[in-house]
């Protein structure tokens, strides 16, 4: 199995909670980083977001962004 998602790819996090203030006003995410799986199995990444730094999530957090045409 690898990873769903590649570094430098723009995502977006499918369920932002509300009161994180670590979300992004855009919504739009860099990865960075490519984690190792947990003990279920799942990817992790480290992705940022200009002025609110990195942070990490699960592969199913996340989505890839939407081209816009």
């Amino acid at each position: 199995m690898s990873h769903k998602y590649q570094v430098h790819q723009l995502v977006r996090i499918t369920h932002p909670r509300i009161s994180d203030k670590r979300a992004s006003a855009s919504g739009i995410y860099e990865v960075t980083r490519l984690m190792p799986a947990d003990q279920t199995g799942e990817f992790s990444y480290r992705i940022k977001s200009s002025g609110f730094g990195e942070r990490a999530v699960r592969e199913s957090e996340i989505a890839a962004r939407a081209s816009i045409i």
